[in-house]
């Protein structure tokens, strides 16, 4: 990969893709996955499930745990996180038929990855193999960077998750990414305010539980019903200002 302080002709941007409901349409697997884990560390059948869009695993893995009181010791965190792992990747081959890549997320990926001095990353909620399995599924990962990713394992809020992850590419890439060069593509208020709160882009994007309204209400600078419209999705995060 080419470093973006070598690549001239355009202003380098930083683009840190939500997954869930923003890329991909994976609706129940994470309770399921969830309810398996539970029941593997602590012996304990699921009987409450947290809130998932725009929280991270981090997040919501403590709830649970407490909901279900179970104390939330780091210990018990990383083996109920290693136990979605292994159920993530045991659905691994037939992701395809629980879900779908979201209008325009495969094109809209292919397109910037067009453009010189951008680079493709996440910030996502989940583990970073979920994470993959999850794009890898459906094609999608073939231009994200999975090295410099802001993942749920870092924080229980998104906002660390985004500053992991600028930090993380600029120095993959030799070069500061400024806060208003970087990008935040979501489908959740959280989305849109760990994006404010960085002072980054904040882009909506209405393909999940809030309306094109309500992200805009959230404070999002974009808006987008879907990433149908390559060109105009294209066009509007490069030509955007903070």
């Amino acid at each position: 990969m080419a470093r973006v302080s070598d690549q001239l002709d355009t202003t380098p941007k930083l683009l840190l893709w939500d997954i869930d409901l923003t890329l991909v349409d994976l609706r129940g697997l994470g309770g399921t996955w969830y309810a398996e884990a539970l029941t593997a560390v602590a012996g304990i059948a699921l009987t409450e499930l947290p809130s998932f869009p725009g929280r991270t695993e981090r997040a919501i893995t403590v709830e649970l745990l407490t909901a279900h009181g179970v104390e939330p010791t780091e210990e018990l965190i990383n083996k109920v996180w290693a136990e979605l792992v292994t159920q993530s990747a045991k659905s691994f081959p037939t992701l395809t038929e629980h879900g779908h890549a979201l209008p325009g997320a495969a094109a809209a990926l292919d397109a910037f990855a067009g453009k010189n001095g951008v680079v493709q990353s996440l910030v996502t909620g989940n583990l970073p193999e979920v994470a993959r399995h999850k794009l890898d599924a459906f094609a999608l990962g073939t231009h994200i960077d999975f090295d410099i990713g802001g993942y749920g394992t870092i924080s229980a809020h998104r906002a660390d998750l985004v500053s992991h992850a600028v930090e993380q590419a600029s120095g993959k890439h030799g070069a500061p990414f400024a806060p208003e060069s970087v990008v935040i593509i979501g489908d959740t208020p959280h989305d849109v305010a760990a994006a404010l709160d960085h002072g980054a882009l904040a882009v909506g994007v209405a393909t999940g539980r809030n309306s094109a309204g309500e992200l805009r209400e959230s404070g999002a600078h974009l808006v987008f019903e879907n990433l149908s419209d390559t060109q105009a999705v294209l066009k509007a995060i490069l030509n955007a200002e903070v």
